[in-house]
């Protein structure tokens, strides 16, 4: 529970061209040979993550990609791959052959870049070279040399110093709730979770409250209404794990607040309101529809997984409609959405808060309705408008839609 999840670190993306110095520089800023360095043109080919920390930023993790003109046979494969790390960017770090200045595949880069708010910085390397020869550049940049090691606290120093495309402090939960409350926590033992583990949304939960001051319970489905009647006051609020929303319900008392995990998510890692689209969608569901569930995380699939087992059969059971679900896991997530009339999306505990915001603005503009799993759990469960209380501008909203 101490090391900060990738997801809520801050991403820093690594482009340029093949053999620009990419991973060399990685290598060297991380002082590990992390990164394969090669003069053969196309030795990255997937992206390679590193965590580290860079003050003051905090966490981050650090991204090497491909090169942007890689010519060999998977050569747009892998440009493809890089260009996908933008929909997770916080900053981005373009490395330059400064022997060779910038080029129309950098120019391309920084308008994608621009065009995205993500703030960057140009490193020049191999500015040890004899033939090199500064010359003016209007982006924030800096002269360096992987293979020297010049310049490169100064690039620490910059991007500790650099605002991230989101550099909003969010809190969990902990603006919901004041010292003292007492907050109970309903999590199931998770099958998909490694043995003598919590999972990592209730990990962070439990952390954002002990940060609060608040008084926290954890307990199982089944415990939960002993645990509030053994109190001699009454919590403040409940927090379930989405699958065992109904029975939380039932065992509430209707003047204690009640949410869950995957909601709580949603709203940290973005915003609630893009999901009302897809509360309206659900009761518009016809025959033959499609429907995409897209989870963060690629965790071993049980028997009864909540997203690709309980919440098909939970939406059959709502709309009385025959529907088809495709499940894509991790980082993937289709360009094209419109063989879709609803995509299903996790709290989104595994991705950044980048990576969430780039997937609803895709289906935003392509006008494909989205919902969050813990909304939809609890629209064909009858309990949405209780899990939203503690949003009123949210339940404001849902009801003018």
């Amino acid at each position: 529970m101490n090391e900060t999840p990738r997801s809520n670190r801050t991403h820093i993306a690594i482009f340029g061209r093949t053999n620009a110095g990419k991973s060399s520089i990685i290598n060297a800023l991380t002082n590990q040979d992390l990164a394969l360095v090669s003069e053969i043109g196309g030795t990255t080919t997937d992206p390679v993550f590193k965590s580290m920390e860079i003050l003051p930023l905090g966490p981050v993790v650090l991204i090497d990609t491909a090169g942007l003109d890689d010519t060999s046979e998977l050569g747009p494969l892998r440009i493809q791959k890089s260009m996908d790390v933008l929909a997770k960017t916080d900053i981005a770090v373009l490395v330059v052959d400064a022997t060779s200045g910038l080029t129309s595949v950098e120019s391309s880069l920084i308008s994608r870049l621009q065009s995205r708010s993500i703030p960057f910085l140009i490193l020049f390397n191999k500015s040890d070279l004899k033939d090199f020869t500064p010359f003016p550049c209007e982006f924030p940049h800096l002269w360096v040399s992987a293979k020297e090691k010049t310049n490169l606290t100064q690039v620490l120093d910059t991007l500790g110093k650099m605002k991230p495309k989101h550099e909003d402090v969010r809190s969990l939960v902990g603006d919901l709730v004041s010292p003292g409350d007492i907050v109970i926590l309903v999590t199931p033992i998770d099958k998909a979770a490694p043995k003598g583990r919590l999972i990592l949304p209730q990990q962070q939960v439990i952390r954002d409250l002990l940060e609060s001051d608040c008084i926290t319970m954890i307990v199982k489905e089944h415990e939960l209404k002993m645990a509030i009647e053994s109190l001699n006051r009454k919590p403040k609020m409940v927090i379930t794990d989405s699958q065992v929303f109904l029975k939380a319900s039932a065992d509430t008392p209707v003047d204690v607040q009640l949410t869950s995990f995957s909601i709580l998510f949603a709203r940290y890692k973005g915003e609630l309101e893009p999901y009302l689209t897809g509360i309206k969608a659900i009761d518009r569901l016809k025959d033959g529809d499609r429907i995409l569930i897209a989870e963060g995380c690629t965790h071993h699939k049980s028997c009864d997984d909540i997203g690709t087992v309980k919440l098909p059969r939970w939406l059959r059971q709502y709309t009385g409609k025959q529907l088809t679900f495709e499940a894509l896991s991790g980082h993937a997530f289709p360009t094209d959405l419109s063989p879709y009339a609803l995509v299903l999306m996790c709290g989104s505990c595994m991705l950044n808060r980048t990576e969430v915001e780039s997937r609803l603005e895709r289906v935003i503009e392509q006008s494909i309705p989205i919902v969050n799993y813990g909304m939809a759990i609890a629209h064909v469960q009858g309990i949405l408008r209780r899990s939203l209380q503690i949003f009123p501008a949210i339940l404001q909203q849902l009801d003018q839609d």
